[in-house]
């Protein structure tokens, strides 16, 4: 079997990591729309929390009514969000169509772990996630350059539209996808458990993005609640839309926990990285953006060696392996000062890279062989989840940690510069050491 089967999958699923040249919009949408900068977070957090919120329970769709049908769904929900989005007449109409593209990630995403392991045989399962992890960098790594050039040639809105040609050559190329056949009647779908999950995971989202107001306090209340409720649901459901028995086997809760963790670590380079090189280094956009690729670039590649070596060594060796290649290179991001030369931020965070992309590879191979083949869905829906709680508490607690440190020394009257770059190797040294706290959860994991 050929890994060119995966084509209608990896294409179809690009169009979600080519969300990051919305990054390089940002400017413009504010300037579009008379927005003050702390306002341009909505565009985020609209999308980021529809998608975080809906995915186990579009994984679970996919698995009861296959998942190559819900991801061709997605594609076509998808090209209709992303012509919205190019014609919105206000910031208002904007974050509506934020929602529904959210929607149609989740759709997307939620079934594309399953469809990318579907048709080879479980011996090839983890080249096959290696490829499908491979996508999704290289999406994170084209978004931000490619964004430039359509913002400076047609516009923020073009970092909207260009995608749903994409989306629609996938559809087209994913017309011959077909589910396997089911020899048992098909499964029910846990409806109120499905709401639960996703009140529970869009306020505990919510909670954690307001944080330190005291409406967050209220958000993770409602989470509180709702998570219980799902719980209790999930306990007497024939069929609940993930089997919480799971979570009592030896190191599986915490192998999820630790990809939050390494996604809330891995997270920092995105959100701190960009501001370093634009303001200390002094590099032009495209300059920047070259630079800042080779993150994800080194995601590839350690995607790339996971799937050769997962097979050969334990994933728990493969997992150690990943969280101290990435641990490495947070701490070696964490001295950069004035005069660090480029080739040498490069090689850092390519180390980075690909330390995340080793754990990231062994990680998603472990829960999808964990849990059962007609479950895919679940599972790569799981995987997604975990990480995106990372990163929006990344967002959050590293911005709060980051600003309540340059402030106070710049109170101390230190120079903008000295103040900047002391909050950036604090705040690395942070994400540097977190790696390396979940090693014992990650000996626990069989």
């Amino acid at each position: 079997m050929t890994l060119l089967r995966l084509a209608p999958v990896a294409l179809g699923t690009l169009i979600v990591p080519l969300d990051s040249a919305v990054n390089v919009a940002f400017p413009a949408i504010a300037a579009a729309f008379g927005l003050a900068l702390p306002d341009i977070q909505w565009v985020v957090i609209c999308y980021v929390l529809t998608y975080g919120s809906l995915m186990l329970a579009v994984g679970r769709l996919g698995d009861i009514f296959g998942h190559a049908r819900v991801f061709r769904f997605g594609l076509a929900w998808s090209v209709v969000a992303y012509l919205l989005l190019a014609v919105v007449p206000g910031f208002g109409a904007l974050l509506a169509c934020r929602v529904l593209q959210g929607v149609g990630a989740a759709l997307v995403l939620g079934c594309g772990p399953a469809l990318a392991t579907q048709p080879f045989p479980e011996t090839m399962r983890a080249r096959a996630l290696a490829a499908y992890a491979a996508t999704l960098a290289a999406g994170s790594t084209i978004g931000p350059l490619l964004g430039g050039v359509l913002v400076e040639g047609f516009g923020w809105q073009a970092v909207y539209w260009f995608r749903a040609p994409i989306a629609l050559a996938a559809l087209v190329m994913a017309r011959h996808l077909a589910d396997p056949p089911r020899a048992a009647a098909r499964e029910p779908f846990d409806t109120l458990g499905a709401a639960l999950l996703t009140a529970a995971v869009a306020t505990l989202l919510f909670a954690v993005n307001r944080a330190p107001a005291p409406i967050a306090g209220g958000f993770a209340l409602v989470a509180l609640a709702c998570g219980a409720g799902f719980v209790w649901r999930s306990l007497r459901a024939a069929r609940p839309i993930i089997d919480l028995g799971l979570f009592h086997r030896p190191g599986f809760a915490a192998l999820n926990l630790s990809n939050a963790v390494l996604g809330f670590a891995g997270f920092s380079v995105l959100l701190l990285v960009p501001f370093y090189l634009a303001r200390v280094a002094g590099l032009p956009p495209v300059l920047l953006g070259l630079v800042l690729a080779a993150g994800p670039a080194g995601g590839m590649l350690g995607a790339w060696l996971g799937g050769k070596v997962v097979g050969r060594f334990e994933a728990r060796a493969v997992l150690l392996a990943g969280a101290l290649v990435t641990a490495s290179g947070l701490l070696a991001i964490a001295p950069w000062g004035a005069t660090t030369p480029i080739p040498l931020l490069l090689a850092t965070l390519l180390l980075q890279g690909i330390g995340v992309g080793l754990f990231t590879l062994a990680y998603t191979d472990s829960v999808t062989a964990t849990m059962r083949r007609e479950d895919r869905g679940v599972a790569g829906s799981l995987t997604m989840l975990t990480r995106t709680l990372g990163v929006v508490t990344a967002a959050s607690m590293l911005t709060l940690i980051f600003g309540a440190t340059e402030a106070a020394l710049l109170a101390d009257g230190r120079p903008p510069s000295e103040a900047f770059l002391a909050a950036f190797t604090r705040a690395f040294l942070l994400a540097g050491v977190l790696p390396l706290l979940v090693l014992p959860l990650l000996l626990r994991q069989r």
